[in-house]
């Protein structure tokens, strides 16, 4: 059953993800943690920092760790999470290869035209608000603690977010090496 669940609750993602893998973080982490109870806060932030850190979409790396990690915490064996992590992951991408195969040759005819200019002038701001929603949504106690509990931890995960929003947006530093800076930080500080 578990496995039914994670294709169709993929497939859906991967069907109304438009904007890439970062504007479907806000899916991901709703389906699998809201709704359907997989994952904790705490463990989606961190399938999102591997995601990031390992080669390929976030999207896909996301949906292929979710996948394993919803398969093992209800119980089953390590084989078994693996085909968890092929289900979620060929159900994700099957939408759009489906979708590119079928539109591709219309689109390339069509792309010029006035109602497809003005789809995609509707549906750029939407991205754009998927991508803050899956911020706001991770800005949560997991992830930077309350300044009540821990006025420390607070003021220096605001100043590690502040810093490698800064970095990457205006600097233009390599995101990988932000996130190695983060982790040496995280290292010294909270250890």
């Amino acid at each position: 059953m578990i496995f039914l669940c994670l294709f169709y609750t993929f497939f859906m993602i991967g069907l109304f993800g438009f904007g890439g893998g970062y504007s479907m973080l806000s899916l991901i982490q709703h389906e699998t943690v809201e709704h359907w109870h997989w994952l904790s806060a705490s463990d989606f932030t961190d399938i999102v920092a591997i995601s990031q850190m390992t080669p390929g979409p976030i999207g896909i790396n996301s949906a292929t760790y979710c996948g394993y990690m919803a398969v093992a915490k209800a119980g089953y064996s390590t084989p078994l999470a693996v085909l968890g992590s092929i289900t979620a992951t060929l159900a994700l991408i099957l939408p759009s290869l489906i979708l590119m195969i079928l539109i591709s040759k219309l689109f390339m005819t069509h792309m010029h035209s006035p109602s497809v200019q003005s789809i995609f002038k509707g549906l750029r701001p939407a991205v754009v608000g998927l991508l803050a929603a899956a911020t706001l949504l991770l800005c949560t106690r997991d992830n930077f603690s309350a300044p009540s509990e821990n006025p420390w931890q607070f003021f220096i995960s605001c100043a590690l977010f502040a810093a490698t929003a800064f970095g990457t947006g205006y600097l233009k530093i390599n995101p990988i090496r932000m996130i190695c800076y983060c982790a040496v930080a995280g290292l010294l500080l909270f250890y």
